[in-house]
């Protein structure tokens, strides 16, 4: 038989337990060795060498570190985004003299007193170099695309918004030059695309006012040159605010609703609440043709629960009115066929609009509230416009229409379209799509070869 096990060695009582050894105290006054003082004055050299050179490592952008080809950033984007950031610059640099002052006077005296303003005011500086980094790298960022497979896409999209802008000042026709900031594109992921104006704190900016209209394009919308119309509704949201219609346009569609239309304060509300995303519409179609609206409806014909939910404090109309507004516009430049066609198209697509979907005193109300809208925004005088309507400043009809479909021809064909305004050839590749001219990969390569390089 095994012996019995032995039994448990007893635990030890608290009164048994030997506290570990305590390290002797830190003497952190008096001298120090000669190692641990030369370490010291080393590392306090090295923390103002350290921020000094972070400080200058955000240094201006060259001129021709973006590339040299049509599509890299232009001299006057880089010199602005320059100037910007050496307010910056000159101020870190001035922080960084700051903390080497405090880090002599540490060697010098190594005092705790000494210490701790050399690692607070070290602190602070770089804090604010950080800030600065931080809008450094947006603007390395947004340019260096131009260097990548991009470039020529982008630069086809810039060239696109600069004629959006030359066209409209030209038709107004007075003494009024286009801003020397054009918009400028950029590629994102993301589904919608997106415009950030000028002047407006950007987060990305750490709330500082933008240099220029800034493009934000998702990478599929720029696979897909047919659906860019996207482009001139963006480039129109900068246009309402750079020419000064940002605040005009609300106010004269309330009254011209509450007055001549007779509707409620309420409901004349809503359309002036929608006066931003309508008005970019309206200057979308008239710049770039009937390709603005199948474009839309492309991008807003999702679920009948996405599409005619109301919602009355959105920015956007319920995305099922938006496009009936669009085809008031399209009729009205003289495309009757067209806009009733799409009309019952899209009208089958989403046949049932219950009066959970929209109030019906709003449908009831939307047909001669709409017809007014569009009649103020597109066809009545601004003095922004020098007394003219915006049809009348940028003109879009049948001729134009002929254009359109010429340039979608020899797009298609790889021809150079001739003097067609680049505006037009969104709708020109639509056109080519819709008459199965080419593949949409041959529309697509197309466009950007000539466009781009142009």
């Amino acid at each position: 038989m095994p012996p019995p096990p032995a039994p448990p060695a007893p635990k030890p009582s608290a009164a048994t337990v030997t506290p570990p050894a305590s390290a002797p105290p830190l003497n952190l006054q008096g001298a120090t060795t000669p190692s641990e003082q030369k370490l010291l004055d080393n590392w306090l050299n090295i923390q103002s060498i350290n921020l000094t050179r972070h400080a200058k490592s955000l240094r201006p952008f060259a001129k021709d570190e973006f590339g040299t080809s049509p599509a890299s950033p232009s001299d006057a984007h880089i010199e602005a985004v320059n100037r910007f950031i050496d307010k910056f610059r000159s101020k870190l640099v001035e922080m960084a003299r700051w903390v080497d002052a405090a880090a002599v006077a540490a060697r010098r005296e190594p005092t705790t007193d000494r210490f701790q303003v050399l690692l607070t005011r070290k602190q602070a500086a770089g804090n604010r170099v950080l800030h600065a980094e931080g809008i450094w790298d947006f603007y390395f960022d947004l340019f260096v695309q131009r260097l990548s497979t991009f470039g020529e896409r982008l630069r086809t999209v810039d060239r696109i918004c600069a004629n959006c802008y030359e066209d409209l000042y030209v038709g107004v026709g007075t003494a009024q030059p286009t801003p020397s900031l054009l918009p400028f594109s950029y590629a994102s992921s993301g589904f919608s695309p997106a415009t950030f104006r000028r002047g407006v704190p950007l987060r990305r900016l750490r709330h500082n006012p933008n240099l220029f209209p800034l493009i934000m394009l998702p990478q599929h919308r720029l696979d897909n040159v047919w659906a860019l119309s996207s482009i001139l509704h963006e480039v129109s949201h900068n246009l309402q605010a750079d020419i000064g219609l940002w605040e005009e346009i609300p106010a004269r569609v309330y009254q011209r609703l509450t007055t001549e239309g007779k509707l409620p304060p309420d409901i004349a509300q809503v359309w002036a609440h929608w006066h931003k995303e309508t008005m970019a519409d309206m200057f979308a179609l008239v710049l770039g043709g009937p390709a603005a609206v199948e474009s839309l409806m492309d991008v807003v014909g999702r679920s009948p629960a996405s599409t005619v939910q109301f919602s009355p404090d959105s920015v956007h109309p319920t995305p099922y009115l938006r496009v009936l507004i669009n085809l008031i516009l399209l009729r009205r430049l003289g495309f009757d066929k067209m806009a009733a066609d799409l009309t019952r198209i899209w009208q089958r697509l989403y046949p049932r609009v219950s009066p959970n979907d929209i109030p019906p005193r709003f449908m009831k109300t939307f047909q001669p509230a709409a017809e007014m809208v569009v009649d103020t925004m597109v066809f009545q005088p601004y003095r922004q416009f020098a007394n003219k309507s915006l049809a009348q400043v940028v003109k879009f009809g049948p001729a134009q229409m002929a254009m359109i479909e010429t340039a979608g021809r020899r797009l298609a064909a790889g021809q150079d379209p001739g003097t067609v305004p680049l505006r037009f050839m969104i709708s020109a590749a639509r056109f080519a799509l819709d008459k199965q001219l080419a593949t949409p990969q041959t529309i697509t390569d197309n466009f950007y070869r000539i466009l781009g390089r142009r």
